[in-house]
């Protein structure tokens, strides 16, 4: 899903989206159902990962959790970020990329839309869920190193 689609979503959610100049520190930010986007972010992949953090804030949590040294607001930014792993790095995508022969994390993350970096910690996420592989419509998904295979080749 990428940037543009994205934005297409938090309209249709009647949540406002601006891109606006922030702090370099501060890459999004999500509150009363309006989400800013750091102006200087130069790439629309980028900007994709950002405001698919701020959507999952939108769905999971509530509340400022600016506070990172909280263990609740560590948890909640937690949930946000797994909720936009799963919506812009969807299992079903990986194995999609894996059918079209794309072999390496930097072409993944360019067919997925995001960034590397968003796609390396998606895979953390995933492995802490599921453990070292996970079965998904008769493929088996091995997280490290990232390799999948079909269920029916064992």
């Amino acid at each position: 899903m990428d940037y543009d689609q994205l934005l297409q979503e938090s309209k249709l959610l009647k949540i406002d989206t601006y891109e606006k100049q922030m702090t370099p520190s501060i890459k999004g930010l999500y509150a009363d159902n309006v989400i800013f986007i750091n102006k200087d972010i130069s790439t629309r992949s980028e900007k994709a990962c950002i405001l698919a953090e701020e959507l999952g804030h939108y769905h999971t949590t509530s509340g400022n959790i600016l506070d990172q040294q909280k263990i609740a607001n560590l948890q909640r930014e937690k949930r946000a970020r797994t909720w936009a792993y799963e919506k812009i790095v969807p299992l079903s995508k990986i194995i999609t990329a894996y059918n079209q022969n794309i072999e390496n994390h930097h072409e993944l993350a360019e067919f997925l839309g995001v960034t590397e970096n968003f796609l390396e910690k998606a895979l953390q996420r995933y492995q802490e869920i599921y453990g070292l592989t996970c079965e998904i419509g008769g493929y088996i998904i091995c997280f490290e190193p990232l390799d999948i295979k079909n269920d029916t080749t064992k």
